[in-house]
């Protein structure tokens, strides 16, 4: 397994006592191991994320964050004195890696109406005693924040689901890329209609494909082993690149 659950808390108050708050949602601390044999007893790094055990979709850690923390931790030279974002971090594992290797990290996620998963990124920062921005961040939006980054490298795990949010996603991306010259768009994602799609996007919004791997390609087989699908990484950046 590429984590091992490490405790459950927050244990629920009776409803029918009065004057008790209600009951607290139920979370759980998972391990993620890097490095060695990826292994609680051979590993050169290691980082706890707190998860909520119902699976919201910011506060769990889904393959495709799992897969990117991966690479970052094999790519860790190049992120290593790297300014880096992540754009919608959620639980932040692939981040917290690039900031355990040596890069300025900021993490992001929605703006607005997100206060749990915004405060829970800050709880995981502390729990790793990690120094990461914590940054509202909506796509799409023009709020002051988006106008202060300048990565060198973007992070993206599972962030094309909901096809409603693509062009918001793609107009963040592209604005960041265009106002950091020589950065990159790194992002992995189900492939649940091939390629196609996001070579689409790319063209639409006058980005390239860098490179294309297979998510489980350079996956260790002890964390290939408890992950499914069909998860491809892709490097992307500006297809006309303005000079540094």
């Amino acid at each position: 397994m590429d984590y091992a659950s490490a405790s459950a808390s927050s244990p629920e108050a009776e409803e029918d006592e009065p004057g008790l708050a209600p009951p607290a949602r139920m979370s759980t601390v998972s391990r993620h191991y890097f490095g060695g044999a990826s292994s609680e007893h051979d590993h050169a790094l290691r980082v706890d994320i707190v998860e909520n055990i119902e699976e919201d979709y910011g506060m769990f850690v889904w393959p495709c964050s799992v897969i990117l923390a991966e690479y970052v931790w094999q790519q860790r030279p190049r992120f290593s004195h790297s300014r880096v974002v992540e754009l919608g971090a959620g639980t932040s594992l692939p981040g917290l890696v690039a900031a355990k290797v040596g890069a300025d990290v900021t993490l992001t996620d929605i703006a607005h109406n997100n206060t749990e998963v915004l405060n829970n990124i800050r709880q995981i920062c502390i729990l790793n005693d990690a120094d990461c921005k914590v940054v509202g961040l909506t796509w799409g939006d023009w709020d002051e924040p988006v106008f202060d980054l300048h990565p060198d490298i973007i992070l993206g795990a599972d962030v094309l689901y909901d096809s409603a949010k693509f062009d918001d996603l793609f107009a963040t991306v592209t604005f960041l890329l265009e106002n950091s010259p020589g950065a990159v768009f790194i992002t992995t994602y189900h492939n649940r209609s091939g390629h196609h799609l996001i070579e689409f996007l790319m063209v639409k919004w006058g980005l390239k494909c860098l490179k294309l791997l297979d998510g489980f390609s350079f996956l260790p087989s002890c964390k290939a082993d408890s992950l499914q699908g069909n998860i491809q990484l892709v490097e992307i950046a500006l297809e006309k690149a303005k000079p540094k």
